[in-house]
């Protein structure tokens, strides 16, 4: 009897190597002849990472280009372009080097004490890699890589996932696969005769909502907002942001039109997880923007997938909508993933004293149509 189909597919294997990283396990990242051990620097242990540098040596540090421009000084930054920076540490560089350097909350209270050696020279397919990994982990994207000879046979002995650096690529480029899970009746205020269908991710770790409100026909473009969730705004009621009037706004709106879709993305914080927003709003409280602070932390402007939407339309058996939004960036991803966007409805609601510094970097950073 073959045990074949047991054996986790490619994708598995990236969600694998993906959560171990969140618990400070490392993976093993492989470009032909090259390997190296990864290990995220938010998550893993003093003592475990203490115990890869005794085995294998000082590893390379390896962070965005984005934070790298936030601890290195305007000169030195002058020439280090776009994508992963690698960085070598210091001879005496310990535990606390590395995190000091990648965790911003560090930032006012020390710096290193050595110029960083920046690496210029040789392939970079295994950096982005890892950085695509960890970033997809909503972890602060910063790693240690460890590099190692793929033939050793003690690595076999370790348990840890081995990954092609392709593969990671591949996976995490695919338009988005999502499950239909469950569906059921959820009278709302706005509409007693309304559905939520719920999608899961292949990995198992997130869910996305599809609210329908009414009967909307399927036939014609449908009255539909694209929503990222917003615990802050949208359960705690924060007045840091728009985004719990916007939604209450496109569901009133769609009650009243006795038709609509919500789609109820969990991709808080821009797509960076509610813990990383945190760090953003604590490096705002400093005097960063919004965008000044994802970048701090190390992040793009926005990371959020907007395809995840497309795909539960399609699922749904929708092929356009009239779509209720203040971002163009929307619109453009929906009409390149195969849902046409008929008409764009502004939706101006929710501006306090305390987001009008906020809203005017959206619309002067990101963008956005307020």
């Amino acid at each position: 009897m073959s045990l074949s189909s047991l054996l986790p597919r490619q994708d598995e294997r990236v969600f694998r190597a993906r959560n171990d990283l969140t618990i400070g396990i490392p993976c093993l990242l492989i470009d032909g002849a090259e390997a190296a051990l990864c290990v995220a620097l938010e998550s893993v242990t003093e003592d475990r990472f203490s115990g890869l540098c005794a085995a294998l040596g000082a590893p390379e540090l390896v962070i965005s280009d984005h934070r790298a421009r936030a601890v290195m000084t305007a000169a030195a930054a002058v020439d280090l372009g776009q994508g992963p920076v690698r960085i070598t540490p210091p001879a005496d560089a310990d535990f606390s080097w590395y995190q000091r350097l990648v965790d911003p909350k560090h930032d006012d209270k020390t710096v290193p004490s050595n110029p960083l050696h920046v690496l210029r020279v040789g392939e970079t397919v295994l950096h982005l890699a890892g950085m695509r990994l960890v970033k997809s982990a909503q972890l602060i994207p910063a790693f240690a890589l460890f590099h190692v000879d793929q033939t050793d046979p003690s690595l076999e002995g370790l348990g840890l996932v081995h990954l092609e650096a392709d593969d990671i690529s591949s996976v995490l480029s695919d338009e988005p696969s999502l499950t239909p899970v469950s569906a059921a009746h959820l009278p709302l205020e706005t509409s007693s005769m309304s559905q939520l269908h719920v999608f899961r991710e292949p990995d198992g770790q997130r869910e996305h909502y599809a609210v329908e409100i009414g009967a909307p026909r399927r036939d014609v473009p449908v009255l539909a907002r694209l929503h990222s969730a917003c615990f802050t705004g949208d359960v705690l009621g924060s007045l840091k942001c728009d985004c719990g009037a916007q939604l209450q706004t496109a569901l009133a709106l769609m009650g009243e039109e006795g038709a609509g879709m919500l789609l109820y993305l969990n991709q808080e914080g821009r797509g960076i997880g509610l813990a990383n927003k945190m760090r953003v709003y604590d490096l705002q409280s400093l005097g960063f923007d919004t965008v000044e602070a994802n970048h701090q932390l190390g992040f793009e402007d926005d990371e959020r997938d907007f395809r995840l939407a497309a795909t539960m339309l399609k699922a749904l058996g929708f092929a356009g909508v009239r779509l209720l939004t203040n971002n163009p960036g929307k619109v453009d991803r929906l009409n390149e993933s195969g849902i046409v966007v008929t008409e764009r409805l502004p939706l101006r609601v929710g501006q306090t004293a305390q987001n009008e510094n906020y809203l005017a970097v959206k619309a002067r950073k990101s963008g956005h149509l307020l």
